[in-house]
């Protein structure tokens, strides 16, 4: 599964912040480079053990890339994202000389709080039709809503 898998953004499909970030990905990504899947779906989770990520549904509070068969998380996970986006947001990939330790407490704060700050639905937020073959795991989030 590893060597299939580049660019793969993983979320958490009810938090608003999360959404608005996959939707601010998406407009910013003129090439369609990345593809992303909710932290609900059992294809997430699978993905999150391969790769021996210790988040989980129940845990979760980072956004997950997966790139060159790389795990990344927090800080280092929204700086690789950066980096890959249309102009000017690659220059924030700069901050990478920020220790990893102060950018990941200023980013632990934020998702510490996302839910309070920016609230959270009770469901996976679902793409346009336009969008949906960049998303892996919805019908998995789907069906465990209808159960």
């Amino acid at each position: 599964m590893k060597a299939e898998l580049n660019n793969l953004v993983i979320y958490d499909g009810v938090c608003h912040f999360c959404n608005y970030s996959v939707n601010f990905i998406i407009q910013h990504d003129p090439h369609a480079l990345f593809t992303f899947v909710p932290i609900q779906s059992q294809t997430a989770q699978c993905i999150l053990q391969t790769y021996g990520s210790q988040q989980t549904a129940d845990n979760f509070d980072t956004i997950v890339l997966i790139k060159n068969r790389r795990c990344f998380e927090r800080s280092n996970a929204a700086l690789e994202i950066a980096r890959s986006l249309q102009k000017p947001w690659p220059v924030f990939y700069g901050l990478k000389i920020i220790p990893t330790l102060l950018r990941d407490w200023c980013y632990n704060l934020i998702a510490r709080n996302r839910y309070r700050l920016f609230g959270q639905s009770q469901v996976c937020l679902m793409p346009t039709p336009a969008l949906k073959a960049r998303f892996i795991g919805l019908d998995e989030v789907a069906a465990k809503r209808h159960d």
